[in-house]
């Protein structure tokens, strides 16, 4: 087991494609040996810049990712990406599977692409992006892109994983800041009107600017793009570079970092503690304690907290 580790560690320190794909699946499927993994590639990470990339469906997210690589790619920057995906119902995996607009990178060494299925969790992230991207900063990425679900308002995890959080809004949507201003608006730190092209696109950006002046940040860049055709991706990859290397934003980036410590804590404690609870139960039981909840015999809080107090007494 320890040979097995050694070699799986040492794989994705060199960078290996391949090691790297295994552990995340490892990690995914919980299993024995990926947190042991995890623990000793952690005082490897810190390294790489993580941009979240959001917004709703059809406003050109893989499209725009695809861009911002190939520009970084020229730099000789080395990327990964992690494109959390809607889970299918019946077998719990992505189902877009990898975006096939970012394929043309699928040969390139240092380009790492994967997708992950969110498996219900909630916030547009998967409840396994965190350990993903850590295993990527590992690895040698400079930059990791993060590019949410796209299918609701309130994808607001990302602010907790990331360095920089990039909102796409779709001029043709004009409902889009009405429906995100009470959430994922306040924690952009670039917008992107993509698809600029449009003659919607002047209405938007007289919007945005509106909200940003009764807002208390009144500095966040507005980029117009047309990612299809690549206009305006240099302007935002440029500006994602200042963002993230200006000394003034340093400590909003510490401050984020620390946060990302905190969810990787916290999901991995949910974790522990909600197993230990779990352990205890046979699925004869499970099934005897939900028909017992259906019927109303006893609600679900007070079978939650009966479970915990008798996994409390068995350690005991």
């Amino acid at each position: 087991m320890e040979e097995r580790f050694s070699e799986l560690i040492k794989g994705i320190l060199e960078g290996n494609q391949r090691i790297i794909a295994k552990t995340i699946s490892m990690v995914e499927n919980q299993e024995n040996g990926s947190i042991e993994i995890l623990k000793r590639i952690y005082p490897k990470t810190g390294k790489a810049r993580v941009i979240g990339i959001t917004g709703s469906p059809g406003t050109g997210k893989s499209t725009l990712v695809d861009q911002m690589i190939f520009r970084w790619r020229k730099e000789g920057k080395k990327i990964g990406v992690i494109a959390v995906d809607p889970t299918s119902p019946f077998s719990g995996g992505a189902i877009l599977g990898d975006r096939i607009r970012m394929m043309r990178h699928a040969y390139d060494e240092e380009v790492f692409i994967r997708s992950m299925a969110s498996r219900g969790y909630l916030g547009g992230v998967s409840r396994f992006t965190g350990d993903a991207i850590k295993i990527l900063d590992a690895s040698g990425k400079d930059i990791i892109i993060v590019e949410t679900v796209g299918v609701g308002q309130d994808e607001i995890e990302i602010v907790k994983l990331s360095d920089l959080v990039v909102l796409l809004l779709n001029p043709t949507s004009g409902d889009d800041i009405q429906a995100f201003k009470a959430g994922i608006m306040e924690i952009a730190d670039i917008y992107v009107i993509n698809k600029a092209d449009l003659p919607e696109t002047e209405r938007l950006e007289i919007q945005l600017n509106a909200l940003l002046s009764l807002s208390s940040n009144k500095n966040i860049p507005i980029i117009k793009t047309v990612a299809i055709t690549g206009e305006g991706v240099e302007e935002l990859v440029k500006t994602i570079d200042h963002m993230t290397s200006q000394s003034n934003r340093l400590k909003n980036i510490e401050k984020r970092r620390k946060e990302f410590a905190k969810w990787l804590l916290f999901e991995h404690l949910k974790e522990i503690l909600s197993s230990r609870v779990i352990r205890g139960i046979t699925d004869e039981e499970m099934e005897k304690i939900v028909e017992r909840i259906y019927s109303k015999e006893i609600d679900p809080y007070s079978m939650a907290e009966e479970l915990a107090k008798r996994a409390k007494n068995n350690e005991d």
